[in-house]
């Protein structure tokens, strides 16, 4: 729930123009925040928030487009998987690709996952995590 939660909330940022503190404040406010784990959620937020243009270049090398063109959407939940493949070494790589081929299939257009599974692939054999 905490990714689901952070692919919002990092679109909503993107989206609005809204700095992390103002995601936070708005996303602290909504009542289905009960069930999330917030300790991760923050730190999803503030991590791909604060390695966002190591993760923004990391993403365009394994993209056939400008990450500028990819749908807010995609991108965010690239954002997300993307900085869980690179700096979160403990998180099983397969474990990243499910939830977000998960999201994209929840917040994305209807073939987004194959978008989305296609660019992870490609940046987990980058990183050397396949």
């Amino acid at each position: 729930m905490a990714r689901r939660r952070a692919v919002q909330a990092l679109y909503q940022g993107e989206i609005m123009d809204q700095s992390v503190n103002e995601i936070k404040l708005n996303f602290l406010e909504d009542s289905k925040q009960a069930e999330v784990d917030h300790a991760y959620f923050y730190h999803l937020l503030e991590e791909v928030s604060n390695h966002r243009d190591s993760i923004d270049e990391r993403l365009t090398s394994c993209l056939d487009r400008d990450l500028a063109m990819v749908d807010p959407v995609e991108r965010a939940v690239l954002r997300l998987g993307a900085y869980e493949l690179e700096y979160q070494t403990d998180m099983p790589t397969r474990v990243v690709l499910d939830e977000s081929i998960e999201m994209s299939r929840i917040f994305g257009a209807e073939e987004a996952y194959r978008f989305v599974n296609g660019v992870l692939d490609r940046l987990a054999t980058v990183l050397g995590r396949k």
